[in-house]
């Protein structure tokens, strides 16, 4: 098994930053690519950003050159750098780890962003 703790959430105005962090602990070696979801009430979750075990990023289009993913493989943590945040941001980020050998992912228990007008 695989647990994710996220934090770094907080209220910030917007044009602000903020950085999340998702350390993993657990069997390591069932994980592959990590990444960070993200849920605003009355929306379904959805992909913020990935990063794969070989340092592979890919972002959503909303977030492409304000966020940067980067991982720590030595201390087991990922990252989410978000600047020029803007309201529409404002949900709760989820960490996720993709299981290698199986379709299947762990979760974290999430982080609150809110970015304020």
């Amino acid at each position: 098994q695989v647990q994710l703790v996220e934090s770094g959430g907080d209220l910030v105005q917007a044009g602000g930053s903020l950085r999340l962090s998702c350390v993993a602990s657990g069997n390591m070696f069932l994980i592959n690519a990590m990444g960070w979801y993200r849920q605003a009430p009355g929306k379904e979750r959805e992909l913020v950003a990935t990063v794969t075990s070989g340092g592979n990023t890919d972002y959503a289009d909303s977030v492409k050159g304000r966020f940067t993913i980067s991982r720590n493989s030595a201390k087991n943590t990922v990252y989410l750098q978000m600047n020029s945040l803007k309201p529409d941001d404002t949900a709760v980020y989820y960490c996720n780890a993709k299981n290698r050998f199986l379709p299947t992912s762990y979760w974290g228990q999430g982080t609150q962003v809110t970015v304020s007008s």
